[in-house]
């Protein structure tokens, strides 16, 4: 039974490692390379992810330089960015892309933290999803005689640790990021 703790232990980690992803994506006026992440670029007859056809880089806290391994990929790479959604303008000089990162709005600071939240939320369905699971295959081991009602009752204490220790995770790492979304 204890592995199943553990089992619990590494899906609830493995929760958090997938906010963590998720959080990175989102946009907070600075430059970051994990902005272009969702970028899909035509190149050799197929969509690429950007990261596969060019090296991305931050100059500086409001510019990403795109360095694209074969040049002529260069116009595509302009093109993935702008049909990406992301608000970027990218412009080159046929050696390599620069996108300026503008500074973001405060109504769009106000979204991007609703935005946070509702990963949050997401994120601590998924936690509580996985206690759930954990607790039913728990209380079939005792219906089954597996365990004892006193060993039930101990790992569902234990369980709910696992939980409560998590969620207080993803509370903390969606606090940084809305201050880092609401930072000037």
């Amino acid at each position: 039974m204890d592995e199943y703790l553990e089992a619990a232990a590494d899906d609830m980690n493995g929760a958090l490692e997938a906010l963590g992803r998720e959080l990175a994506k989102i946009r907070t006026g600075r430059a970051t390379p994990k902005l272009l992440e969702p970028v899909q670029v035509e190149a050799y007859g197929s969509m690429m992810p950007l990261n596969q056809v060019a090296t991305v880089k931050a100059a500086d806290a409001r510019l990403l330089v795109v360095d694209p391994w074969d040049k002529t990929t260069i116009q595509a790479i302009e093109r993935g960015i702008v049909s990406a959604g992301l608000g970027l303008n990218p412009s080159s000089d046929g050696q390599i892309v620069r996108v300026p990162v503008p500074p973001l709005t405060q109504d769009r600071r106000k979204d991007l933290v609703r935005q946070v939240k509702s990963l949050g939320e997401d994120s601590k369905v998924r936690i509580r999803h996985i206690r759930r699971e954990y607790n039913d295959t728990f209380k079939s081991a005792e219906k089954d005689g597996d365990i004892s009602e006193d060993e039930l009752r101990r790992f569902l204490a234990k369980v709910q640790e696992l939980t409560d220790a998590h969620v207080a995770k993803v509370e903390s790492a969606l606090d940084a990021k809305e201050k880092e979304v609401l930072e000037v």
